[in-house]
């Protein structure tokens, strides 16, 4: 099947071939077929006093109550309960799962890209292949990718979260300095910003943020998983990731970077009094800075990332898509939201009035981008930006211990800060502990040719 859509071209797209039941290679996901497989109509439904389908619906997704509201509001048929949850590994995933393995889960639920394979793990998701279909063809190839691991389709994509750099414009203006269009520059635009004020740094890496290595090393082309003779190679030490580790260990030792956290207040202050040049972020960090650092408009620029031997790439951090439960009783009813949820113009409409949505939906981009209400960064408009950053996500496959892994990697990471370790020596000791964790699931392994 050709992923190529919405005149995206396509990064190293492989068509699927891959059974469900070799991504489900579980001892937990044994006799789930059946449920799976089963299909979308001749369901029960259930019916309000006034006669309206109700659908329930677990998200932790920043607005998802106005977008329940707005659609509610729009239509007599179908009625969405939303129950709001925390984000997280110990939040809206363990209580999903939970749900699930006790039979009670939610109609809808919330699963983010990286985390749809772990998911799927549990057989607690309805395959929606068919049921979507006609939708592939009018959505960001990136984000169609992600929610079809094995080739089928099993949830609709929100959003989609590529990687940019935001950088202050008026500082750079100021010092003369152009923006770093490569990795290498971007070092030594490091190097000139400490010489101009040895009190700032032009970045952060975020030792405490798998996700964001995660981004990081997706831009160097080098997927940590890949689906390989009935089982799953893991690869998460290859080179393109050991370049990455290697650099970013080489600004740590020379105090070229901060290493701590994104979002507390002492970072928030760094940024807006200019001790804090730039932020490597996903697309939805626009809303953060905006959010976190109103005074700030004005200020700041966004642009592509610095690339690697000029090769346009970029990884993405995060994005969300909803998924349809085995055992929903009303699948169609909750199709009916999922579609106007992804594809309706009422939908970026709605989120421009408290963040900057990327809609995975192409047609969509139009609207979010007419209803940006504009002014809080300068040079080249933000959506020019963000969509070619999407047309430059690379391929890549999320495995099922994805999720465990971002709290592996951070575990792995916090002895960096005080020189006990080095990027690269973590990640090899990541490597090691996903192949273990996956083994104890059940799961069929190669080992990459880094180890």
């Amino acid at each position: 099947m050709d992923e190529a859509r919405g005149g995206e071209p396509r990064s190293g797209e492989r068509r699927a071939t891959v059974s469900r039941r070799t991504l489900l290679r579980t001892a937990g996901a044994t006799g789930a077929g059946a449920v799976l497989a089963g299909s979308l109509s001749g369901c029960a439904s259930r019916e309000t006093s006034a006669g309206a389908t109700r659908v329930t619906m677990w998200s932790w997704l920043t607005g998802m109550d106005r977008y329940v509201e707005a659609f509610n509001a729009s239509q007599r048929e179908v009625v969405v309960d939303l129950n709001v949850l925390a984000g997280g590994l110990s939040g809206g995933y363990a209580q999903q799962t939970n749900a699930i393995r006790a039979h009670n889960a939610p109609d809808i639920m919330h699963v983010e890209y990286q985390g749809l394979p772990q998911v799927l793990t549990t057989g607690g998701l309805r395959e929606i292949t068919e049921d979507v279909s006609d939708l592939a063809a009018d959505y960001s190839a990136a984000a169609w990718r992600s929610v079809r691991p094995d080739g089928r389709t099993w949830a609709v994509p929100f959003d989609v979260a590529p990687m940019v750099l935001y950088y202050r414009k008026d500082l750079f203006d100021t010092h003369g300095l152009a923006v770093p269009s490569d990795w290498e520059r971007f070092r030594t635009t490091a190097e000139e910003v400490r010489r101009i004020d040895p009190a700032a740094r032009l970045t952060t890496f975020p030792l405490n943020d798998g996700s964001f290595f995660a981004g990081m090393a997706w831009q160097a082309r080098d997927p940590w998983w890949r689906i390989r003779d009935n089982s799953w190679e893991v690869d998460i030490g290859g080179a393109g990731t050991l370049r990455t580790a290697r650099y970013w260990q080489e600004l740590i030792d020379a105090d070229l970077v901060r290493s701590q956290g994104t979002g507390t207040q002492d970072w928030i202050a760094a940024m807006h009094e200019g001790r804090l040049w730039s932020l490597l972020g996903a697309a939805w960090s626009a809303g953060t800075l905006h959010k976190s650092i109103p005074r700030d408009s004005g200020r700041w620029a966004v642009t592509t990332l610095p690339t690697w031997d000029g090769v346009p790439s970029t990884g993405m951090q995060g994005g969300s898509a909803f998924a349809v439960s085995a055992e929903s009783d009303v699948p169609e009813a909750a199709l009916t939201f999922l579609r106007w949820l992804g594809t309706d113009p009422e939908v970026p409409r709605i989120a421009a009035s408290f963040t900057t949505l990327l809609p995975a939906y192409v047609p969509n981009r139009a609207v979010a981008r007419e209803s940006y209400r504009g002014g809080y960064f300068l040079g080249e408009p933000i959506y020019d930006v963000l969509d070619e950053a999407t047309r430059r996500v690379s391929d890549w496959t999320w495995g099922p211990t994805a999720l465990g892994l971002f709290s592996t990697l951070e575990n792995r990471f916090s002895p960096v800060a005080t020189g006990g370790s080095t990027l690269p020596e973590a990640i090899e000791r990541v490597q090691r502990d996903a192949v273990r964790s996956m083994r104890g699931s059940g799961l069929s392994v190669i080992e990459g040719s880094s180890t």
